[in-house]
């Protein structure tokens, strides 16, 4: 199960990425600050990267197909097919290139607000937050029936996004924003959308042509 996580999407980098940044000091470089000063950088970089994964699912994955075939493709190699295709391993996870972008324009947006000391704290932060939201994506997905009360709740909510409607439920490794923003009906409420499993239709199929 670990194993299968691992050789997929970016977390084998991701997990490097996290490491070599708890390590660094030992290797001489700066370290991710005092404890608890650091201790708040990571978890405000997890906050933040929480706050934005409800942005980022709701807003940009599920935007109306773009008008060029390129845009299109990206669109779907993101989330589009994933909806297609739910258990499809190499469609679950982020790509590396994509991890990469994001992780690199956080560090820089990070540098600009707090400044040069807090960088690789709150990026640590954000990695470990992308960690936990890719592993209980994976778990949402796969034949596993999680230990605890929680996860099969966490599960469950995910699935009905992919096999109710694809206008609710966006949250994947927690519900907060949903709750929020209104996008958590009850499940009995809502009829099965055609379009769960081919986001937007034929809409997206003709721009490909």
């Amino acid at each position: 199960m670990a194993l299968a996580f691992l050789r997929h999407g970016s977390n084998g980098a991701l997990i490097a990425l996290l490491a070599a940044l708890a390590f660094w000091p030992m290797l001489g470089g700066p370290a991710l600050g005092m404890f608890w000063i650091g201790m708040f950088w990571i978890v405000l970089g997890a906050v933040l990267f929480h706050a934005s994964e409800y942005v980022w699912r709701r807003f940009a994955f599920h935007a109306p197909p773009a008008p060029g075939p390129s845009a299109l493709r990206l669109q779907r190699r993101l989330h589009f097919d994933h909806h297609a295709e739910p258990n499809r391993l190499d469609l679950l996870f982020l790509p590396i290139w994509f991890l990469a972008a994001l992780l690199a324009a956080s560090a820089a947006l990070f540098w600009l607000v707090f400044g040069a000391y807090a960088v690789a704290s709150l990026v640590f932060g954000v990695g470990l937050a992308i960690l936990h939201y890719e592993w209980t994506h994976y778990v949402a997905h796969i034949p596993y029936q999680p230990h605890t009360a929680w996860g099969r709740y966490i599960k469950r909510y995910h699935l009905r996004h992919h096999f109710i409607s694809e206008k609710s439920w966006f949250g994947v490794s927690n519900p907060t924003f949903d709750y929020l923003y209104g996008t958590r009906p009850a499940p009995k409420t809502v009829a099965k959308s055609p379009f769960v499993r081919n986001l937007f239709g034929d809409r997206a199929a003709d721009r490909l042509q």
